[in-house]
């Protein structure tokens, strides 16, 4: 660790982008002018010739992180050098989603060569984990008490994740990347209101001996919005990082340090300082399928980005879905769709490297048919499906946790950077090592290898293995392979509802992205639908309740949508840019 390989010929080009639109018999153009809505709003004359979709635009759930990025944007970095940027604030100001001791997944644009690609930053199991990592006395664990376990935190990869894709596109010196973390984590940052409701629980992780220390002040109160809160020990650690390179933070005091708090009581895991070391993220190339006029990028599994492809593709079998964001009929066969989509993802996607996952037969056109078909006759929660290639394992015991972030990046060449970045759980399993959270994202396994008969999990647990993961951070091209948009967001299994609504509400429904991302969310995965009940109006409630969806609240990690469309605005092209109101980012160029 840490000594990169050519980067592998994976990536999507823009000529195979505009190979699959022009099979697939899509019409040109561009996203339609801002405040323009309908159908009609995402297809610009193709008259109309959009200039390239230029930066610098970023936009993040913590405005600290925002400034971080557009400084070195100014400077003259790439959008790849500005996510390191963002990342490393985020990491201090919003611990309770994201840092340096979790994982991530990033989508890249190459404006030059028109490339698309992922690199995967996600956790790995342990060399020692075996399929009971979560069985105690022959049954899984509480969720709560695998959280706080040591058994809970994988090898991070976040930090490996960034470093690869810099050395790749990056044009600043690393070492010029975390001066804001630094000078924030040193002379302090103004605590906001989101982190102090966190610090202000009463239970879980945020009352764990680490983050009593960390978040009680000297006078023996706990920190408040508004309060200045210093870290010196992340100082020191993103100091030594931008000094000594990736190298450092997996082969030296900083792995030392995690390892020794993974090891710590109580359930003590079994990461070591090999287990880090040997951490290697992946390039793994872009899952791009047209949509409409567009072409949507996803990572490949074991991130759930070809879920939202699966949606989509039904989408474009159910009318119903154009009919816009004040139609019953609309959120119907939005939430129908839904429940196919989440009964295949939560049955066949895991780690490639591991199980065999039929993406392309799940987005097989005849499959994603029939499975459309199957919408308007449900009324409870879907069966999996039997995709060309899929091998039926054993239903799915995974319980996954929210406590994640979501950024977009542009510079000022075009190139793009579509980030979701976790420690899994509200500040990870609630231990600290070297100044920041370690994750708990092995609770993102299955927590039952095995079913009744003995058929096993797609995501059970082994040694080396990465979770699933719902987080599926999102390009839009058009069908030149042009830069179109960025989008994504936090919300645990419910990403994929977030993210697909709000590719809808912008690409189908033609609304600002703002106002897109401020929509409500209509969960529906399995029996229930789980909704932001208080943003329906009474008339779609009704609407919604006499079609059989009935709303209850969410209770999974609420949205928080970041991103932005290039459209042509009052003042010429620009970017649409969006930051949901549920979280506290914004959406800036200088």
């Amino acid at each position: 660790m840490i000594a990169f390989p050519p980067r592998p010929l994976r990536a999507v080009t823009a000529v195979v982008v505009a190979a699959s639109l022009a099979l697939a018999g899509c019409a040109g153009g561009m996203p339609g002018p801002w405040g323009q809505s309908g159908p009609a709003a995402s297809q610009t004359p193709a008259a109309v010739q959009a200039p390239r979709a230029r930066g610098p635009f970023v936009a993040a759930a913590n405005p600290l992180a925002v400034e971080a990025g557009l400084k070195v944007l100014s400077e003259g970095g790439s959008a790849v050098d500005a996510a390191v940027a963002v990342q490393a604030v985020l990491g201090l100001v919003e611990p309770q989603s994201s840092g340096l001791g979790g994982g991530a997944f990033m989508m890249v644009f190459d404006v030059h060569t028109g490339e698309v690609t992922s690199y995967d930053g996600r956790e790995t199991a342990p060399s020692a984990a075996t399929p009971g990592l979560f069985l105690e006395n022959g049954r899984p664990l509480g969720v709560g008490d695998a959280i706080l376990s040591g058994r809970s935190t994988g090898a991070p990869g976040a930090v490996a994740m960034l470093a690869m894709a810099q050395a790749a596109h990056g044009r600043l010196p690393w070492s010029a990347l975390f001066g804001e973390a630094e000078r924030l984590a040193r002379d302090g940052f103004v605590v906001s209101p989101r982190l102090a409701g966190f610090i202000a629980a009463t239970r879980g992780q945020a009352r764990t001996r680490w983050a009593n220390a960390y978040f009680t002040r000297a006078d023996g109160v706990r920190y408040v919005a508004g309060d200045v809160l210093q870290n010196p020990a992340y100082a020191r650690t993103v100091a030594e990082l931008a000094a000594g390179g990736a190298e450092v933070f997996y082969n030296g005091r900083v792995a030392r340090e995690i390892a020794a708090t993974v090891a710590e009581e109580p359930r003590p895991g079994a990461l070591t300082v090999q287990d880090i070391a040997a951490y290697e993220p992946v390039e793994r190339g872009a899952l791009c399928r047209p949509y409409r006029i567009y072409v949507i990028c996803v990572p490949p599994p074991p991130s759930s980005g070809v879920a939202v492809l699966q949606l989509l593709a039904m989408a474009e079998r159910t009318p119903d879905i154009t009919l816009g964001p004040d139609s019953a009929e609309a959120w119907t066969a939005f939430a129908q769709l839904q429940r196919l989509m989440y009964a295949d993802r939560d049955r066949y996607v895991a780690d490639p490297g591991f199980v065999g996952v039929p993406v392309q037969g799940l987005l097989d056109p005849d499959y994603t048919a029939s499975r459309a078909a199957l919408a308007p006759g449900l009324t409870s929660a879907a069966a999996a499906g039997t995709p060309p290639g899929g091998v039926l394992v054993g239903p799915d015991a995974t319980n996954e946790p929210a406590g994640t972030s979501h950024f977009v990046v542009v510079d000022a060449e075009g190139n793009a950077v579509s980030m979701t970045t976790t420690v899994e759980s509200v500040f990870g399993s609630g231990r600290m090592a070297a100044g920041f959270f370690l994750n708990n994202e092995l609770t993102d396994f299955s927590f039952a290898p095995l079913r009744a008969d003995g058929a096993p999990a797609a995501n059970a647990v082994a040694a080396g293995k990465r979770p699933r993961s719902s987080m599926s951070p999102i390009l839009i091209l058009d069908r030149e392979g042009r830069l179109v948009g960025a989008l994504g967001s936090p919300g645990g299994p419910s990403i994929l509802a977030y993210n697909a609504r709000a590719l809808i509400a912008v690409l189908d429904w033609g609304l600002p992205v703002q106002t897109a991302f401020n929509l409500p969310n209509l969960v529906a995965r399995g029996d229930g639908f789980g909704a932001d009940t208080e943003r329906f109006s009474n008339a779609l409630r009704a609407g919604l309740t006499a079609r059989g969806v009935t709303l209850r609240p969410n209770d999974s990690e609420t949205s928080g949508l970041h991103g932005g469309i290039w459209r042509q605005g009052p003042d010429g092209w620009a970017w649409d840019g969006g930051a949901d109101d549920r979280r506290e980012g914004v959406a800036r160029t200088f």
